[in-house]
């Protein structure tokens, strides 16, 4: 009788870690945190007014998008790295 209670509180607790583990995870299983990378812009010329302008400079070179930053305004582009 001794080794069937430990079985079962064995089997109850390799449950609980499963169902503790899936509730922590993602929609694809898993959780990741995403970087975002930045590089200041080598086509962008002048004061960067506008953040959409920027974003599609940077798209030209091959980043997801870019903001304006900084006291001298300049566009910085990002990407998921």
């Amino acid at each position: 009788m001794g080794r069937s209670v430990s079985f079962v509180s064995t089997i109850l607790v390799v449950l609980m870690l499963l169902l503790v583990t899936e509730m922590g995870s993602g929609p694809n299983g898993m959780v990741a945190e995403a970087r975002t990378c930045e590089s200041q812009s080598h086509k962008f010329k002048g004061p960067c007014v506008s953040s959409t302008n920027c974003g599609s400079v940077c798209k030209t070179e091959g980043f997801t998008g870019g903001n304006c930053r900084g006291f001298r305004r300049r566009c910085f582009c990002t990407k998921h790295c």
